[in-house]
């Protein structure tokens, strides 16, 4: 049984879910999700909750049930309060700038690395070597972080490149003489 599909989601005020068929529609404050459900499970909303339920007791029903629920989960508290991912660059001469529609990003190549936002995410810059990442789809600001720290890694001699923040990196020792 999983644990995590027994417990109903809160839906707080302000929030609506609707279920047609297959597809769950969130909508708040912070903008609208959708989302298509398998078919081994189903939404029912009442009393301010939303249970999710197998249909049948297969393994697959049995697995989607926990990941639905989680998803319509993350849903519902990205149209309220949102997704916020920090980044830090660290290396010398290394910075980042944002405006609109790019992240503009100088990070030791002959070149600067201009990155196109995509919708309904916002970028801010507090600090050239910091970056905020924030939005309403955890899996869309989660995506954007890991695409921008793969155009420069941190790398384990120096430290140098952009990584998430509080992130370890594990430092190897240079060349002996």
């Amino acid at each position: 049984m999983s644990r995590v599909g027994k417990q109903p989601v809160a839906i707080p005020q302000g929030v609506t879910v609707t279920v047609t068929g297959p597809d769950v529609a969130v909508k708040g404050g912070k903008g609208e999700l959708k989302f298509r459900l398998a078919p081994e499970v189903t939404v029912e909303v009442k009393d301010g909750k939303a249970w999710v339920k197998p249909v049948s007791k297969a393994a697959r029903a049995r697995m989607m049930w926990g990941t639905s629920r989680r998803q319509l989960g993350n849903m519902i508290e990205g149209v309220s309060k949102g997704f916020t991912t920090r980044m830090e660059i660290q290396g010398v001469g290394f910075r980042a700038s944002a405006d609109k529609n790019y992240l503009s990003m100088a990070l030791g190549f002959s070149h600067e690395i201009k990155y196109a936002i995509p919708a309904g995410i916002e970028i801010k810059c507090a600090k050239p070597t910091e970056i905020t990442i924030s939005g309403s789809d955890r899996k869309l600001v989660g995506q954007v972080a890991a695409e921008i720290r793969s155009l420069r890694k941190p790398e384990p001699y120096k430290g140098k490149g952009v990584r998430y923040e509080g992130e370890y990196v594990r430092m190897k020792e240079g060349k002996k003489k």
